[in-house]
């Protein structure tokens, strides 16, 4: 009977790593050459490996040969059809080593990190601030561009961010899907939530930095800097 060291005799000189067959050392070999011999006739992308280059092909053809046995999704690659069956399964694989937390797929991983390392890769080329998530900068865009590009078929109310979206339409289905565990008192938005279980716990996190004075909603503290600017916002029309 043969172990894995039996099977696997086949060892990069570079990075140690072993492999069951020759070809495959091969392969492997032209990741440390910065070799692609596999290019797209149709779009001159290159490829380390002929497999690599078939699935890409699929993005030309629009062939989605991978289904899902649960629910029929098709998928072009493999890897894919692996990563959503995890939506079936529940299946959290990979954990963050510093604080536990699980994780479906390693880009998960990857963007989850940055909440430890504090780094924003993503800067805003208008006015220069940065973001940890490719998507927030995306939506941050929309307040120099003005755009609202998603659009409440109801009522045609149009919103900068899907989340927003997806708030706004609870008024018109009458859905409160938070709800505290507390009292019941349901809520259309998370938030909501959030500042209603102040009047449970007593917290006051928004303080007035003029004064130091606490409120429980941040509406509530900006009605009071009021007092402080002798701004009146609210002007009679006649």
């Amino acid at each position: 009977m043969h172990n894995n060291c039996d099977r696997k005799r086949y060892e990069c000189d570079k990075c140690q790593k072993t492999f069951s067959r020759k070809n495959y050392l091969k392969q492997h070999v032209l990741i440390h050459d910065g070799l692609k011999p596999y290019t797209c006739d149709i779009c001159n992308k290159s490829f380390v490996i002929k497999g690599y280059l078939l699935e890409h092909m699929l993005v030309h053809t629009g062939e989605k040969p991978h289904e899902c046995g649960i629910c029929g999704k098709l998928f072009a690659r493999k890897g894919h059809l692996n990563g959503h069956m995890l939506i079936h399964t529940g299946e959290k694989p990979l954990v963050c080593n510093i604080c536990g937390k699980s994780f479906k797929n390693k880009c998960q991983v990857n963007s989850h990190m940055l909440v430890h390392t504090g780094e924003k890769p993503y800067v805003c080329d208008i006015c220069g601030k940065p973001f940890a998530y490719k998507s927030h900068l995306k939506d941050h865009l929309l307040i120099h561009t003005g755009k609202k590009p998603h659009k409440c078929t109801i009522c045609d109310k149009a919103f900068k961010q899907k989340s927003q979206l997806n708030s706004h339409v609870l008024i018109h289905t009458g859905e409160k899907p938070y709800v505290c565990d507390v009292c019941n008192k349901s809520f259309t938005r998370n938030d909501y939530l959030k500042q209603h279980m102040s009047a449970h716990t007593g917290k006051k996190p928004h303080e007035c930095n003029v004064c130091s004075k606490s409120f429980a909603w941040k509406s509530y503290l900006r009605s009071h800097m009021v007092v402080h600017t002798r701004k009146k916002p609210h002007e009679c029309g006649v």
